[in-house]
């Protein structure tokens, strides 16, 4: 098993216990807890125990286990409504350098996530261009790897 630790990341202290956490779940590749900023009671995070600060880093071994583990969560929650976020590099909100899922109840229009969803119309055309291209990329990638 492939693991890597930054010394200077929050989470990975975490992992370790070289900070303490309100620890839900463990397992060989992931690690969940409670965030202490929650957007609403029960928000919590999981995080795999490699350091990759983007989603597309990360080995694949270490996602098998996080959305079985976020469904456990959201499950021992109790919200009918929750938000399962995952944000990549600080344009994209993302405030801790290390990969990291939350899994927020929506209890009511005020607590948990607020989301913005600006829309932007697109061209038939303009659509069927970036189809296209993401089309040939993914079945380029895919035969590579053959």
């Amino acid at each position: 098993m492939l693991y890597r630790s930054l010394a200077s990341c929050l989470f990975c202290k975490i992992i370790k216990g070289d900070i303490p956490s309100y620890k839900l779940l463990e397992t060989s590749n992931s690690f969940a807890f409670l965030d202490i900023g929650p957007l609403s009671k029960g928000h919590a995070l999981v995080i795999p125990k490699y350091h990759a600060e983007k989603l597309h880093e990360l080995p694949d071994q270490y996602l098998q286990d996080i959305l079985p583990i976020a469904k456990k969560i959201a499950l021992a929650q109790g919200a009918e409504n929750y938000n399962l976020l995952q944000n990549n590099g600080r344009l994209a909100h993302q405030e801790v350098p290390h990969v990291h899922f939350h899994v927020i109840p929506k209890p009511n229009e005020t607590e948990g996530l607020g989301v913005g969803w600006p829309a932007k119309p697109m061209a038939k055309e303009e659509l069927q261009a970036v189809f296209d291209d993401l089309k040939a990329k993914l079945q380029a990638g895919a035969e590579s790897s053959l």
